[in-house]
C-alpha cells in the first residue's frame, strides 16, 4: 500500500516568500517521527541488513533520526549467546529515553528486528510510543509455543511485516491479531524468510525483485503509521 511521498525538506536558513520559515520548519519536523530500531539476536547494528533497513525506515517514514545502537553482549566486536528479550529491556529502555529527550515531541516509534524486546520495552509504563514495527516477531518459540504475551498486553498500533516462509512465526499463527487489544496491521512478503530474502527463483516466477518487495513493505508502514496517528 503505498503512501504518498515525503515533502523535500528545505536547507537550514532558506526561505521562501510570504512564508515564515521558523513556523514552517518547525511543523515539518514535529510531524516527522523519532525511530528507535533495535538489532536482532544475530547480528549487530553495523550488518548489512540493519544498515539497509535503516535507511529504507528513515526514507519511507520521513524520520527526523532513525536510532541503532548494539545490545551489550553484541558491543565491543564481541558476540555472546543473547539473553532472554526480557534480560534486554533496561538496556533498551534507556536508549529510547535518550533520543526521547534529544527528540522531543517527535513522535517515537519502536522497530525491531526478531526477538521482540521493542514490544516489551512499548509495554513499559514510562515509555510513549506512537507505533511498533515488527519485523519478522519471533511468535513461535524453540519448543514451538506461541509467545503472545507481550502481544495481548500492548495498547500501542502493531505493524507486522512477515516473510511467508519464516519458520519462527507461520502466518496462520498471527491469528493473535484477533486478540489484540492494540490496533495492529500486517504485511506478507511473499516467499520472504526470516530476514525478507526471497530465492531468485521465487522472484523470477513472479517477475519482481527483493527491492521491490522491501520498498512495498516500508511503504506499508508509512501508510500504517500515517492511520494509526488518525
Amino acid at each position: 500500500m503505498a503512501s504518498s511521498p515525503p515533502s523535500k525538506r528545505r536547507r537550514k536558513g532558506q526561505t521562501v516568500v510570504g512564508e515564515s520559515p521558523s513556523k514552517s520548519t518547525s511543523t515539518q519536523e514535529k510531524s516527522s517521527p523519532v525511530v528507535v530500531f533495535a538489532h536482532g539476536a544475530g547480528a549487530p547494528s553495523s550488518s548489512d541488513w540493519m544498515i539497509r533497513w535503516k535507511e529504507l525506515l528513515k526514507k519511507a517514514l520521513n524520520a527526523v533520526e532513525v536510532v541503532t545502537f548494539d545490545y551489550p553482549y553484541m558491543s565491543g566486536g564481541r558476540r555472546k549467546v543473547p539473553p532472554k528479550a526480557e534480560k534486554l529491556v533496561d538496556f533498551h529502555s534507556g536508549v529510547v529515553k535518550d533520543a526521547v529527550s534529544k527528540y522531543t515531541g517527535h513522535p517515537l516509534i519502536l522497530a525491531g528486528k526478531s526477538m521482540g524486546s521493542s514490544c516489551m520495552v512499548a509495554a513499559q509504563e514510562d515509555i510513549d510510543a506512537s507505533l511498533i514495527v515488527c519485523l519478522g516477531y519471533p511468535l513461535k518459540g524453540m519448543n514451538g509455543a506461541v509467545r503472545d504475551e507481550t502481544l495481548l498486553r500492548l495498547k500501542v498500533p502493531v505493524m507486522f511485516v512477515q516473510g511467508t516462509k519464516d519458520g519462527l512465526c507461520p502466518l496462520e499463527k498471527l491469528g493473535v491479531q484477533k486478540k489484540m487489544k492494540a490496533m495492529s496491521g500486517l504485511h506478507e512478503i511473499e516467499g520472504g524468510d526470516h530476514s525478507f530474502k526471497i530465492s531468485k527463483k521465487h522472484l523470477q516466477t513472479n517477475g519482481s525483485t527483493q527491492e521491490e518487495a522491501e520498498d512495498a513493505a516500508v511503504q506499508a508502514i508509512a501508510s500504517f503509521f500515517t492511520r494509526s496517528l488518525r
